[in-house]
């Protein structure tokens, strides 16, 4: 008898734990369909490529039921420059997101890297300004705990463009 209950009741905690659970990816299309549209959604100032900007950006945003984006909230950014033309991206993925069924909100964690395309030959005048934009940043970093409740962390967006 207690063998029985012992499968029972085995059987029943395998029935009821789940492994995680599976998600579709989040923004619709999928992953390639993501990145090309922030590659093409995602405008680098003429002052950025002016300043040989380069950097690693990260975000978290809160997106609905319908996908509006709700909230963003800069984790980290290289230089607060890089962190303008994310924003306005970001806010053009509005209706995008698909988050799960049972929830009403969902958060995303989402890093971007933004760099230019190397010369063939790099010269002096280029060297020095990348050590300059790298000399004169001003970093956005997080202080104090950062709570991350049930997040996604998505794939790193590369932005790459031409001097």
């Amino acid at each position: 008898m207690k063998k029985i209950v012992l499968v029972a009741v085995i059987a029943l905690i395998g029935f009821y734990a789940k492994a995680q659970e599976q998600l579709a990816f989040p923004f619709q299309g999928g992953k390639e369909v993501m990145a090309r549209f922030f590659k093409d959604s995602l405008i680098v100032s003429p002052q950025l490529i002016a300043r040989k900007a380069t950097g690693t950006a990260v975000f978290k945003f809160t997106a609905d039921e319908k996908g509006t984006i709700k909230k963003i909230i800069i984790y980290y950014a290289d230089d607060i420059t890089l962190t303008e033309p994310i924003i306005e991206a970001l806010k053009k993925s509005n209706h995008k997101w698909i988050i799960p069924d049972h929830e009403k909100f969902h958060d995303f964690i989402i890093p971007f890297s933004i760099s230019f395309t190397p010369p063939a030959i790099a010269n002096a005048g280029l060297q020095r300004a990348v050590y300059n934009f790298y000399k004169n940043r001003k970093p956005v970093v997080s202080l104090d705990q950062v709570p991350l409740d049930m997040a996604t962390l998505l794939p790193t967006v590369l932005v790459n463009y031409d001097l």
